[in-house]
């Protein structure tokens, strides 16, 4: 089959799922990053994003073994091939890396606009927000007597046309992230209600007044999380400039908490 850039994407995106969510043996997904920057060559510039994003997260692997030399080195790549999260460059964990002369002159070469900036703070905002929900309805669904599912809300991604091609990267991240939280969450759910079928079969000690009311409860945080959801959907500000801008000076950005 040949490769396309949706294509691509989809693979990407399928390995960043398992990375967040089934922790997959390093030597895979290491392999699988090599393979998506092997495929997009032959894209084009219309693939070099996905060769970007490969670069970037075998840095963060890199990083994550102590290999700071490799890790620069894949960080380069990403930079040359577009890569502009001048945002995740500000992760605490990353911070260590700021006095090293050769990020700071990696770092120098990346480019953004004001547009793209603006969505890269909402993205990894809203990746924080994402995983703190999940904390919390793990921890409101204990106990839950019902048999009812509840997904977790997301907010919707960006359809905003970027200024820069990096910025795809970001929101293949934040998908990934949210589709491996919804995949455990909906296990976790199966799992319970069908606990408590099991319950009300084997020897009918189901409270059904109970399950009822934790039903109603539940639907109505559903609700009204997923409209604080949509609520929280990108909005791209008047007058956001799209011209190309060196970052922001390194250590400037505080990152999302």
């Amino acid at each position: 089959m040949v490769d396309t850039v949706n294509s691509l994407t989809a693979r990407l995106h399928d390995l960043l799922v398992t990375c967040v969510g089934g922790a997959p043996q390093r030597g895979d997904l290491t392999a699988g990053l090599h393979d998506v920057v092997a495929r997009a060559a032959p894209l084009g510039p219309d693939g070099a994003w996905l060769a970007a994003a490969g670069h970037a997260n075998l840095g963060d692997l890199a990083f994550a073994q102590g290999d700071v030399n490799r890790a620069l080195y894949h960080l380069d790549a990403a930079v040359t091939a577009g890569y502009n999260d001048c945002v995740a460059l500000h992760i605490p964990s990353i911070r260590p890396l700021h006095q090293d002369p050769r990020f700071r002159f990696t770092y120098g070469r990346m480019r953004i606009t004001q547009g793209d900036f603006d969505e890269l703070l909402w993205l990894h905002r809203e990746m924080q927000i994402t995983v703190g929900e999940a904390r919390e309805a793990t921890v409101d669904n204990i106990g839950r007597l019902d048999t009812g599912v509840s997904s977790l809300p997301q907010a919707p991604l960006p359809t905003r046309a970027p200024h820069t091609p990096g910025l795809l990267i970001t929101r293949v991240e934040l998908a990934a992230l949210q589709t491996a939280l919804q995949q455990a969450a909906l296990k976790a759910e199966f799992g319970r209600s069908a606990g408590n079928t099991s319950l009300d079969l084997i020897d009918g000690t189901w409270d059904l007044t109970r399950a009822r009311s934790d039903a109603w409860h539940a639907d109505d945080r559903d609700t009204r999380r997923q409209q604080e959801a949509e609520a929280r959907a990108f909005v791209e500000r008047p007058g956001a400039g799209a011209v190309l801008l060196a970052c922001p000076p390194l250590g400037s950005i505080t990152y999302p908490g």
